[in-house]
């Protein structure tokens, strides 16, 4: 479960918020307390856990895995040719609308989804040359227990260091 809240201890470890977004979060998370205090009051908690949380929960889980983690992992090069990757299966591609070729929106983000995977083939030779992931890489051993921690807990701390680079470069 604490993997689902670290999007809020970073929002505010980062101050993201910009001129009314904090108000939003407050008036946003409130509303959810109104919402379920209600379903308390007048027993209506199973069917708002039923019918909004639990699909919530199943399709922000797949949401978070499909189009978020398994393109972007391991989650250690800034490098543009490496902070994302490809898997290909034109199963895959069908099911998650070309995620699995994420790379070639990081490189060509004018390319729309459902040309991934021919743009990849075009560009392969090409990813090859510069040692891109092409591969989901979860059977290795190391790599498949690093998948489960992120699965059940997921909090990385990240070393700071000293020749970081900035955004702007």
């Amino acid at each position: 479960a604490v993997r689902f809240f670290y999007h809020e201890i970073f929002f505010f470890k980062r101050r993201l918020w910009r001129k009314y977004e904090l108000w939003e979060w407050f008036f946003s998370r409130l509303f959810i307390a109104i919402i379920i205090y209600l379903a308390c009051q007048y027993g209506f908690l199973d069917y708002i856990m039923n019918y909004w949380f639990v699909p919530a929960l199943v399709v922000g889980i797949a949401l978070g895995l499909f189009f978020d983690y398994l393109p972007h992992r391991p989650f250690k090069e800034r490098d543009r040719w490496k902070n994302a990757r490809v898997y290909p299966s034109p199963i895959i591609n069908l099911l998650i609308m070309g995620q699995n070729y994420h790379l070639i929106h990081h490189l060509w983000p004018t390319i729309p989804w459902y040309k991934y995977q021919p743009a990849y083939r075009a560009v392969k030779p090409l990813l090859d040359e510069k040692g891109c992931d092409q591969s989901l890489g979860l059977l290795a051993r190391k790599s498949f227990w690093n998948f489960v921690y992120d699965i059940f807990l997921g909090i990385r701390f990240h070393r700071k260091s000293s020749n970081r680079q900035t955004e702007s470069s």
